[in-house]
């Protein structure tokens, strides 16, 4: 469902295709809610590169892992989006959260330097 991978003491969490209509995502919620709280440093992007769509539960999701991190006072932020899923950060405002990035190199060298 995800691959974490550690570049410059950010942690990516890179994401699947589709994150939306899952009947249960107790196992993806627990497994980037338990990654996002062993990040070390807490610095994490959601690397989006390769999702096309998400729904209502997985922004529940993304919401839940920032607010462990910001626990800790860590970052996040989110990198390559797709046209779709863009427009939904958009019209929710959480461009205006988390810092959004054109692409993975972009993010984890903005938040490398914070």
């Amino acid at each position: 469902m995800a691959n974490f991978i550690k570049q410059q003491d950010v942690t990516i969490f890179e994401l699947d295709a589709s994150y939306g209509g899952l009947a249960d995502q107790t196992d993806i919620n627990a497994e980037l809610v338990g990654a996002a709280e062993n990040a070390d440093p807490p610095k994490v992007v959601l690397d989006m590169s390769n999702t096309e769509y998400f729904d209502s539960q997985f922004v529940e999701i993304m919401i839940r892992i920032w607010k462990r991190i910001r626990a800790r006072e860590g970052t996040m932020s989110i990198c390559g989006l797709s046209p779709f899923c863009g427009d939904v950060i958009r019209i929710l405002k959480l461009d205006s959260v988390w810092p959004i990035y054109k692409t993975r190199d972009e993010a984890v060298t903005a938040m490398a330097e914070e």
